[in-house]
């Protein structure tokens, strides 16, 4: 039946646009969100999407956190992470910590640092950039993926620098790659209530534009489950889609689920494991220019990350060493996965795992001495 002079989208109307190749609208997204369109019916039509992109794969690596400082000039209401500069909980660490933690995930067989943390309004932008400088010098096999879009927004007040600038200068310094927090959710009419200080929509996607031009890769991500809607899930997927047109810069796509405890929005429930999968499969059938989409298990656990891999998902992130941002805010899985353990959970979903590194480069390990490694022939699906 026609709506506003457009056709109703329907299960039969969508499964023809996904098998042809066809991009999906608002109103299908919409369709594929409402509760009674059947959750399994979603996630097979994903699973589709998944296959064709990424053939039986499902990807790891092994990679630690380091968050350097909780000290945060933002109040975010959804951030449990955070603390005062005076806060017991505050921390900052020196040099010595950051290259103790650099040196842990090399003796562990690392391939990836995972660096974000809070702005710290006391710490001027030679301490942010002299992390990465240290480490690298000291470590130049870890790829470090770094700073947020937000992190980056930080440095340019800090500076006086416009984005290109910055991010060149933290090339030079040792910078890999871009994570994809800060995104949270871009419409402004969400992102008021989240997070009204912070770097906008706008300003993410320009400093996202801006180091894919440089030839940085980075992920992108949305935080669902809180006081957003379908609608503004699906406004926030489409315009990555739209940036991912014009750039294709993203690699992948991390939908992260809402833990309300410890935060200003604590009276909410997180979103169920229904609510997980139907938006990592509704996720995959969007973003069809995006290569991955993972299933963090640090926030989704380890359950539904697994059935996941069965609803467009092809990613299940990996060891993640010392996380400590999703744990402070009630995240219940333990802080690391072992590399049998994540093997076992994606051979158990039955893909076959597949060792990469941050770019999706084959990791092939030494038999007799797991912790040495190298880049192997590009993964072939």
């Amino acid at each position: 039946m026609p709506t506003n002079g457009r056709f109703a989208p329907s299960l039969d109307s969508i499964q023809q646009k996904v098998e042809s190749g066809q991009r999906l609208s608002l109103d299908d997204g919409l369709f594929l969100y409402r509760p009674d369109t059947p959750l399994h019916e979603v996630g097979r039509l994903a699973d589709s999407v998944r296959r064709r992109l990424n053939g039986n794969l499902a990807y790891y690596n092994i990679n630690t956190h380091l968050n350097p400082t909780n000290v945060c000039i933002y109040r975010c209401t959804f951030c449990a992470f955070r603390a005062d500069l005076r806060d017991p909980k505050g921390y900052v660490m020196d040099d010595r910590q950051i290259l103790a933690r650099g040196e842990e995930a090399v003796q562990n067989g690392c391939t990836e640092l995972h660096v974000v943390g809070g702005l710290h309004h006391q710490k001027e932008y030679a301490w942010y950039r002299n992390l990465l400088e240290i480490l690298h010098d000291a470590y130049p096999q870890l790829h470090l993926k770094a700073w947020t879009a937000v992190e980056i927004n930080w440095f340019e007040h800090l500076t006086g620098m416009p984005v290109r600038a910055v991010l060149e200068d933290l090339v030079e310094a040792g910078l890999g790659s871009m994570p994809g927090g800060g995104a949270e959710i871009f419409h402004p009419d969400v992102r008021g209530q989240l997070c009204e200080h912070k770097a906008d929509a706008t300003k993410w996607f320009e400093i996202h534009r801006t180091a894919h031009q440089l030839g940085l890769r980075t992920n992108c991500t949305m935080l669902y489950g809180h006081v957003e809607s379908p609608f503004h899930r699906l406004d926030h997927l489409i315009r990555l889609r739209e940036l991912q047109d014009e750039t294709g810069g993203f690699q992948t796509f991390v939908p992260l689920a809402f833990h309300p405890a410890n935060t200003g929005l604590s009276h909410l429930s997180q979103p169920t494991a229904l609510d997980d999968l139907r938006t990592v499969a509704v996720s995959r059938l969007m973003l069809d220019n995006v290569p991955h989409i993972k299933a963090y298990w640090i926030m989704l656990g380890i359950g539904t990350a697994q059935a996941a891999l069965a609803y467009g998902a092809d990613d299940l992130d990996g060891t993640v060493r010392h996380e400590l941002i999703y744990h402070d805010a009630g995240a219940v899985t333990p802080e690391t996965l072992s590399v049998d353990a994540i093997r076992r959970l994606i051979t158990e979903a039955g893909r076959e795992p597949v060792e990469r590194d941050t770019l999706y480069r084959h990791v092939v390990r030494d038999a007799e001495q797991p912790a040495q490694w190298q880049i192997g022939a590009p993964i072939e699906v």
